[in-house]
């Protein structure tokens, strides 16, 4: 792998940069506070491209290879962690998702859409009794006539409120586990379908979650996304490339809290001298700075992983346990140079370490890649 970015790959690092200086870095903490990111970005996004990154051309899309998607979502990461979870849920779990599992018809529908921000998707999978055991849901689908009856609920779904379109994921037969799993397109305004908003989270304030309530919602048969039963498969083949997405979120926490607290400690002054010419306190940023760049390496070789059509999933879930973790102890690191200003609001560690311990939580939490990466080792389920 070349890890000199190529002009392009440049350009699109410098834009997202600048967009971000402009558009999401002013605006970050008056978002956090009132638990609402500004939804005119969302047309912004879509205006600049990225929201259509690595979707063919001929559907609306960017182009672009999976290490641009990479650089623009650290970069978004790194300004509020709330707007990237707009691009990293939209494009990167259901645009993406259609663009490999759509029929020609679905494409052509959803992915114009989608990548001009005209329209935003979310990923209904969680449910209040199944987060890690996701192939154990208990929304049902049921076939009838030329179209299915959905009856169930979604909890914790990013982009919940705002979606056009729902990416949703339901049981059609009564078959255990993932099996009987199907993957449904359900406009968010169908008939039923109710949208209750999450407040008081911890991190990601800004970030539109929802709880999603489907009371007999009718879904036409030919919004199965991907064969009938294979709706696992098509979770799974999302959340092994959003994992990538994640992880390149947390790359760009870890650098806000290295690129934070560099600054802090060249003008911070004790005992008559800057604290960054303190042994214990250079510990602390050359730690962050070891994170930063491990985290970095180890997404930028899924991107490059996918780009070559080499099997990726196991990276992804080293790239995703290692950043999330990673990034919860750069924003620790980073609030401790701080001292007592780090734990208020008017300085940005405080928000980088809320919104940092919710990554090693949502895609798959820190103990399953364990499990993942356990079971590609070994050869042993682990379930």
């Amino acid at each position: 792998m070349n890890l000199e970015l190529s002009e392009e790959q440049e350009a699109v690092r410098r834009l997202a940069e600048d967009f971000v200086a402009r558009e999401v870095a002013p605006h970050a903490a008056a978002w956090d506070r009132a638990e609402e990111v500004d939804r005119g970005i969302v047309k912004k996004l879509g205006a600049v491209g990225f929201l259509g990154l690595a979707i063919p051309e001929e559907y609306g899309g960017s182009g672009g290879d999976h290490l641009a998607y990479c650089l623009v979502t650290e970069e978004l990461g790194r300004g509020d962690s709330s707007v990237r979870g707009i691009v990293s849920v939209s494009l990167g779990l259901v645009a993406k998702t259609i663009a490999s599992w759509g029929s020609e018809a679905q494409k052509r529908e959803w992915l114009p859409r989608l990548a001009a921000g005209e329209a935003l998707g979310c990923f209904g999978l969680t449910e209040p009794g199944t987060g890690s055991d996701a192939g154990n849901l208990a929304t049902r689908a049921v076939r009838d006539g030329d179209a299915y009856v959905v009856n169930g609920s979604k909890m914790f779904i990013t982009n919940g409120t705002w979606a056009d379109v729902v990416l949703l994921f339901a049981r059609t037969n009564d078959t255990p586990g993932h099996k009987g799993v199907s993957a449904f397109l359900v406009p968010a305004d169908t008939p039923g379908l109710t949208r209750r908003p999450v407040h008081g989270k911890l991190g990601l304030r800004g970030q539109a979650t929802a709880e999603l309530v489907l009371e007999d919602v009718r879904v036409p048969a030919d919004a199965l996304l991907g064969p009938e039963g294979k709706g696992f498969a098509v979770a799974m083949s999302a959340l092994a490339k959003g994992r990538m997405s994640v992880a390149a979120g947390c790359v760009g926490i870890a650098q806000a809290a290295l690129d934070a607290a560099l600054r802090y400690a060249g003008e911070r002054e004790q005992f008559g001298q800057s604290i960054a010419s303190y042994q214990l306190v250079q510990e602390l940023l050359s730690d962050i700075a070891v994170d930063v760049d491990a985290a970095r390496l180890l997404t930028w070789r899924v991107a490059d992983l996918i780009d070559r059509g080499q099997d990726f999933a196991t990276a992804a879930s080293k790239a995703k346990l290692y950043a999330s973790e990673a990034a919860v102890r750069a924003a620790n690191n980073a609030l401790q140079v701080f001292g007592g200003y780090g734990y208020i609001d008017e300085y940005p560690v405080g928000k980088l370490v809320r919104d940092a311990r919710v990554m090693t939580l949502y895609e798959g939490t820190s103990q399953i890649q364990k499990l993942i990466i356990g079971r590609a080792l070994t050869g042993v389920s682990a379930f």
